[in-house]
């Protein structure tokens, strides 16, 4: 039977003001801990696990290590990577999960997916979607600027990603189950129009932009739920960034991948990429970080890259023909 997610229930309040009594298995890194430990002293952590690796077998590790019997929630605190862990060891422990991004720097918050490396590409695992998510907009307004909107990347891949999925389907290579729909796509693009209204205001760390920055988030997600997968808003800027960290070591932020791929790849496709440019910029997003050697590796691979990991057809299946 298919299944359609939801998307957690938001509270936004402030972390100083959680009061969790049922004894919690904290899911967090190192740095983002640190940052706002001061705040959730109403967590009543009976364990805490910090994450490092983006594979079952490391949180089956970790898990294996702390697992108590006392524990009745999961708390995740942090970003993506703590995010994607939280979902899973929470799914497998069959107990509910409550997210508190420190950053609003990927979708992982509330996407019923978790995404692991495995063979050099990026997979998505089903997992579950946290029951809650706990949004305190001035922890969020004071994380480094670089990542503290680089959520913005997850929607603007819309920009490239539904290019390719309307692409695929003039060319005949959407496979069934992700028939193009031309509703969808139209929704796509008004959820892309208004992520880039909000990007300065998100960039400056501005309440209402990242509020609507989250709303942009949420609508992607959900957008992609009903649809039953991620064309609308997944396509060559992903796998530009799945196969560029390759060369570049893993640990960069998703938006120092993703942004990129968007530029390059919205480029190639044709489009007009001033006002993109505009946004990522006005969010911290770094452009230039990747060398240019690596860079040109990267898009010389993708062809065939794409075709090894069997990733949705898009644009960079051809870039040999450019």
């Amino acid at each position: 039977m298919n299944k359609l997610p939801n998307l957690p229930l938001v509270h936004l309040m402030p972390f100083s003001e959680v009061d969790e009594k049922r004894p919690a298995l904290l899911i967090t890194s190192t740095p983002a801990w640190n940052a706002v430990k001061g705040h959730l002293r109403g967590l009543n952590v009976v364990a805490m696990l910090d994450v490092t690796e983006a594979t079952p077998a490391a949180w089956d590790l970790l898990l294996s290590s702390s697992s108590t019997p006392e524990m009745e929630i999961v708390y995740a605190v942090g970003g993506g990577l703590t995010a994607d862990a939280a979902k899973y060891m929470a799914r497998k422990l069959n107990l509910p999960l409550t997210v508190l991004p420190t950053a609003l720097s990927v979708d992982a918050f509330i996407t019923a997916a978790s995404g692991i490396r495995r063979d050099g590409c990026v997979y998505y695992i089903e997992t579950k979607v946290p029951e809650t998510l706990i949004l305190d907009l001035d922890v969020i307004a004071a994380a480094p600027a670089h990542i503290r909107a680089a959520g913005i990347t997850d929607v603007m891949s819309i920009a490239t990603g539904s290019w390719d999925w309307k692409f695929a389907h003039e060319r005949g290579q959407n496979p069934p189950g992700m028939e193009f729909i031309p509703w969808v796509y139209e929704n796509a693009q008004s959820i892309l129009n208004g992520v880039l209204d909000c990007a300065a205001a998100a960039g400056r760390g501005d309440q209402e932009g990242l509020k609507t920055l989250y709303d942009c988030l949420a609508m992607e997600v959900q957008l992609c739920n009903q649809v039953g997968h991620a064309r609308p808003e997944e396509g060559s800027e992903h796998y530009f960034a799945y196969c560029a960290e390759n060369y570049t070591g893993h640990g960069w932020p998703h938006g120092d991948l993703v942004g990129p791929g968007i530029m390059l790849m919205s480029r190639l496709q044709g489009q007009a990429t001033e006002r993109y440019e505009s946004a990522l910029r006005a969010c911290r997003i770094p452009l230039d970080r990747i060398p240019a050697d690596l860079t040109a590796k990267t898009l010389k691979n993708l062809p065939s890259y794409c075709k090894k990991h069997g990733l949705a057809f898009g644009l960079a299946h051809t870039l040999e023909e450019r």
